[in-house]
């Protein structure tokens, strides 16, 4: 699965933390309504909620904006809006396939936003199931921390039923630099996975899933990359995009031109 965090790492490295700290708190506030909504308002019995509850805690969210979208999602708070997840497929520059979750209290306002930011980079956006099946469930649980044992990783991956790992070094929500490993799991794992990690010891900086590709296509023009980085920013950008995944991938040198 090499490449698979790539994007991920950029992302990392170019947070601009000021200036997009209230889209993050929307994005952060949307995903524990979401889990609340689902699984109750109870972080130890619903593992989506604590997942949620510990990215928004770590991304310095306050108290009572937790609160407050906890109680939205379990119908302590309803301030009349009706949240639902989305998941809208794509073409990107060059026939790079995408695939974004979105949530939304507005179907009609979210497409024309995606549409725009597809039709202004190259892209388009598609009819569901065009670039779906090019994709696959997975879990990801990050680990950090320095001189982590990778022989230690290894035995409690095995024994959490991880699938392999990567190393990744880049920043935090907050713009400090973290580095440690990324361990892949089956999506229906992933909790077990994160519950032997931190048994093992290791600290545990977040969990979630992901959409993997299932094939990539390789990019290696400049002119194509720094218009899919742009793309990718676009999509990224809108308030009820949730995640973005990709099929493209690209060497670290081309990355490093495309978001100069």
């Amino acid at each position: 699965m090499a490449g698979h965090s790539k994007w991920a790492n950029i992302k990392r490295q170019k947070a601009r933390v000021d200036a997009v700290k209230g889209k993050v708190f929307s994005k952060l506030a949307l995903d524990l309504i979401v889990a609340a909504r689902a699984g109750g308002p109870d972080p130890a019995a619903n593992f989506q909620l604590r997942t949620a509850l510990e990215k928004a805690k770590a991304a310095g969210m306050p108290n009572a904006n937790i609160d407050r979208a906890i109680a939205k999602g379990s119908g302590t708070l309803d301030d009349g809006s009706q949240l639902e997840a989305i998941r809208y497929e794509g073409y990107g520059p060059g026939g790079v396939a995408v695939l974004v979750e979105a949530l939304t209290d507005n179907r009609n306002r979210t497409a024309a936003d995606l549409r725009v930011a597809f039709s202004k980079n190259g892209g388009n956006l598609g009819e569901t199931g065009c670039v779906g099946w090019m994709f696959d469930p997975f879990g990801f649980v990050t680990v950090i921390g320095d001189n982590i044992d990778e022989e230690a990783l290894l035995m409690a991956s095995l024994e959490g039923d991880g699938e392999g790992y990567e190393s990744f070094e880049g920043e935090d929500g907050k713009g400090f630099e973290i580095s440690g490993f990324e361990v892949t799991t089956s999506a229906e794992n992933l909790e077990n996975l994160e519950t032997v990690l931190k048994g093992s010891g290791f600290i545990v900086y977040q969990s979630e899933l992901r959409w993997v590709p299932n094939n990539m296509l390789a990019v290696s023009e400049v002119d194509q990359a720094k218009v899919l980085v742009k793309m990718m920013d676009a999509l990224e950008d809108l308030d009820d995009v949730q995640t973005v995944a990709a099929n493209y991938e690209m060497d670290d040198d081309l990355m490093e031109q495309a978001i100069a």
